[in-house]
């Protein structure tokens, strides 16, 4: 009996969890793994966060929620949109609250997407946003970005990949998993051309907005490009910027009548999100900032140490990133050499697979993210761990012999 629907059969379980996995069981099998795949910051979440859910469920705070986001959740975000974005998005009708920035997503390309419809993605990308356009009858439309360009898509790129059928454009920035970040006139420049295409919707998700380095002041889509916000959905969470990833708040500030759209997909989905996490959020997006400039100064410092060690290492590749917390490493000096043992790398799948044999480091493959060759690894750990980890990578490379 088949018991999987047959949309379902181009839609791949999420790769960095499937390296988490098998680093796992690496080590469950008693081998000493260091797990660089999940994109999860190491800290804690702040005590004063931790606080305002133990009061919630102590106040009784423990019934259904509503559907949209209880109103102290919205206000504390229509607010945070407010104060460091400069986004007017009403509490009332302009916000919605869900489970994780991933449920903001599927809630709105289910509210909105018809079949056939086209949703553009700036390779490499985050993963899950093609599989969601799948499922749900669109046709996903990848456009490759380059290097030299930071990971960033251009104006040209994006109007060669727009066509009479494109629903949607995904921007993610700083960026999962290149940590690609897009400046003002980065932003001005796309949306010149989307002014000209206005069935086109933009999806800004901005999850890692407080993950910025080099000094770079952070602007929102919808902020750079004004006469586009009734066009825009602006997605952000407190899972990154807060280390409160199993805490499942995400949201996103929008037009009221995709809001509203959204909210009724939601409604028949999950109902609205927890009621305890909604209160830790607002201690989080309301609260003291100290600890989410104290976490962006540890990444940025981890930052700094892997491309440093990455730069000494013959035949890899890696410009620093500009935000978010991974290193999207080229490799492509490797592919179509041998390992100590003879076996061919026919790409950088095989190149994960390598560094998970001989050196114990658990990557995602470039592959996982429509851009090769690339591996990823994820800087949200010590900076102990990191350094171990670039010295067994050196020494892993070094054994492997070149086309």
């Amino acid at each position: 009996m088949t018991y999987a629907a047959a949309r379902l059969a181009t839609v791949k379980p999420s790769a960095s969890a499937a390296v988490s996995q098998a680093a796992k069981a690496a080590t469950a099998a008693g081998r000493d793994v260091i797990d660089l795949g999940l994109g999860e910051p190491d800290f804690d979440t702040p005590a004063h966060i931790i606080e305002a859910a133990h009061q919630a469920a102590l106040a009784g705070d423990t019934r259904y929620p509503p559907t949209q986001g209880t109103l102290a959740a919205r206000q504390a975000v229509s607010a945070k949109f407010a104060r460091e974005n400069g986004l007017d998005y009403a509490a009332e009708t302009d916000v919605i609250v869900s489970n994780g920035a991933k449920q903001v997503i599927f809630d709105a390309l289910m509210a909105t997407l018809e079949p056939g419809d086209e949703v553009v993605l700036c390779a490499p990308y985050f993963g899950q946003y093609k599989d969601m356009v799948l499922i749900l009858g669109g046709v996903p439309v990848t456009v490759k970005t380059e290097a030299e360009d930071g990971f960033c898509l251009t104006p040209k790129a994006l109007e060669d990949a727009i066509t009479p059928k494109t629903r949607w454009i995904i921007l993610n920035s700083p960026s999962n998993p290149a940590g690609a970040t897009y400046d003002d006139d980065a932003l001005r420049g796309l949306g010149a051309v989307l002014r000209d295409h206005p069935r086109v919707l933009i999806l800004s998700d901005e999850i890692y907005e407080h993950i910025l380095f080099d000094g770079r002041n952070f602007l929102s889509f919808a902020a750079a490009c004004p006469d586009l916000k009734d066009r825009t959905l602006t997605v952000n969470g407190v899972s990154k910027a807060y280390a409160m990833t199993g805490w499942r708040i995400g949201y996103a500030g929008g037009p009221a009548p995709l809001i509203a759209a959204m909210t009724k997909v939601q409604s028949q989905i999950s109902s609205g999100p927890c009621t305890i996490a909604q209160a830790a959020a607002v201690a989080a997006l309301n609260g003291p900032q100290d600890d989410v400039r104290r976490f962006n100064a540890a990444f940025e410092a981890r930052r700094n140490l892997v491309v440093d060690r990455i730069a000494q290492i013959e035949g890899l590749t890696l410009d620093a990133p500009g935000g978010a917390f991974y290193a999207y490493i080229g490799c492509a000096a490797f592919i179509g050499g041998q390992t100590p043992e003879g076996k061919v790398i026919a790409g950088d799948i095989d190149f994960a697979a390598y560094l998970l044999d001989a050196a114990g480091i658990a990557a995602v493959p470039g592959s996982a993210y429509e851009m090769s060759p690339y591996f990823r690894l994820s800087t949200a750990t010590s900076a102990e761990v990191l350094d171990k980890a670039m010295t067994r990578l050196a020494e892993a490379t070094s054994k492997l012999k070149k086309d």
